[in-house]
């Protein structure tokens, strides 16, 4: 059995090609050569010559042998990798019988930065429509050679739209472009944790040298430093210091710079002065193309086009939970044997679908209650404690809590800037009301009716 899963393997190996791309393949996944299958097991063992590489290979492709073994041998249960042979088991890998030669460049030599992005969030797997073109012609010009001619980047969008791919797709382009630069990649949250963490260490001068340093820095969530004035402070500096020194920066965010409230102005000047792209919600084309694109790099697979249909329909917030479904959908018809069509979809993601629907935001609620109250949308956030604003205003904030994942801080940023004491008093209040006062309790039933329609 073995050895016929090794005749498989070259079959195998030609699929993560079309999946990963060439560069990707060729640097990581060619020199790796099939060495056993146990039928007991379902455990397929291939082997590289470096441990390191078998380490790399398991950690980021592990999940993508898995599945491409199962479309050519469904009993497969496992994939495991294994490197730092002995010096004779290494050359006897090597003597073995190269790969089917594919048409493709031999990648130029790799920028150790590399090591540190997925390489399956590339540009050549980044679908483009006109939801996303801008931030997709700006990413790829700020990891061009020239300098680019807007400097910092801002990608804003919702959760799952993107903006992470494309960080990692220019980190990945700039690196290839400039094989000894230095390129930072971290969340705003790692930010603030390390800075932090400099502080109390007495290690400030290192941390500052060594985002100073970069020639490209990324940062992703922007966000989630609201509020951190400290934090922000070194931001700032860290900005004004690679902007002068020529240097590139993308960020990103889930809003636009001018709705981040509780981050400073001289701050959020410096990441408006250069060009602010969105990323729109994917429209039924764009869904549809990524599905297409997917299955593309699997054509053992046949998913009907009522399935892809029925995924493009009912998975429209963004783009992660539309290729999580199409991977539950993908994962449970390869391990069970059981057939995937419209039926099997609707059953498994039932839950999924639920889940996927559009998530009320802060803003919503305030306008609907306004429509309710008919008051002007600027009584959400003013000063005014008559009973006629105060109470619709109460009626906002405990909804938003109920309704939204936002904290009391944050609930209290959109309220005019009132303090989180202000939201939780509100929120108990009209908590208490629901129960002595019914008509409250209708008003606020035909709100969040309102809200669902």
């Amino acid at each position: 059995m073995s050895g016929d899963a090794a005749t498989l393997w070259p079959r195998v190996a030609e699929g993560l090609r079309r999946d990963l791309g060439a560069r990707t393949f060729d640097h990581w996944l060619k020199p790796v050569r099939f060495a056993d299958y146990c039928s007991l097991s379902g455990v397929v063992t291939l082997e590289t010559a470096s441990r390191f590489s078998a380490n790399w290979i398991n950690e980021r492709f592990g999940d993508r042998l898995e599945l491409a073994w199962r479309q050519h041998l469904p009993a497969v249960r496992s994939v495991a990798v294994r490197g730092g042979a002995a010096a004779a088991d290494r050359a006897a890998i090597l003597a073995q019988p190269p790969l089917p030669a594919f048409e493709a460049p031999q990648a130029p030599a790799a920028n150790p930065a590399l090591l540190n992005f997925d390489p399956r969030l590339s540009f050549d797997r980044f679908v483009v429509a006109r939801s996303n073109i801008l931030a997709a012609n700006a990413a790829r010009r700020m990891a061009m050679a020239e300098a680019p001619q807007f400097n910092p980047l801002y990608l804003c969008s919702g959760t799952g739209q993107g903006k992470t791919h494309l960080l990692h797709a220019i980190a990945q382009a700039y690196a290839l472009i400039h094989p000894t630069a230095n390129i930072i990649l971290m969340s705003a949250e790692k930010f603030m944790l390390e800075f932090v963490g400099a502080m109390r260490g007495g290690d400030m001068m290192a941390f500052k040298a060594r985002l100073r340093a970069a020639d490209l820095l990324l940062l992703d969530d922007l966000q989630f430093v609201i509020g951190k004035n400290s934090t922000q402070e070194e931001l700032l500096h860290t900005i004004d210091d690679l902007m002068t020194a020529g240097k590139r920066l993308v960020v990103t965010a889930d809003r636009p710079p001018t709705m981040l409230d509780g981050v400073e102005a001289r701050l959020l000047s410096r990441l408006a002065g250069g060009l602010v792209a969105d990323i729109e919600a994917p429209e039924d084309d764009l869904r549809e193309r990524i599905i297409r694109q997917r299955l593309a790099a699997m054509p053992m697979v046949e998913v009907p086009d009522d399935v892809v249909a029925y995924l493009v329909k009912h998975f429209t917030r963004n783009i992660r939970e539309l290729e999580g479904a199409l991977n539950k959908l993908l994962a449970y018809a390869a391990l069970t044997g059981a057939r995937l069509d419209l039926a099997l979809a609707e059953d498994r993601l039932a839950e999924n679908v639920r889940s996927a629907r559009p998530r009320i935001t802060v803003d919503e609620i305030q306008r609907a209650v306004c429509a309710h109250y008919r008051l002007d949308k600027s009584e959400m956030a003013s000063k005014r404690r008559v009973r006629a604003i105060a109470r619709p205003r109460q009626v906002a904030m405990y909804l938003a809590k109920e309704l939204t994942p936002r904290s009391y801080p944050e609930i209290g940023r959109r309220f005019g800037g009132r303090d989180h004491s202000t939201v939780i008093h509100a929120v108990r209040t009209v908590e208490a009301l629901r129960v002595s006062d019914s008509e409250l309790d209708a008003e606020i039933a035909a709100i969040r009716r309102a809200l669902n329609s």
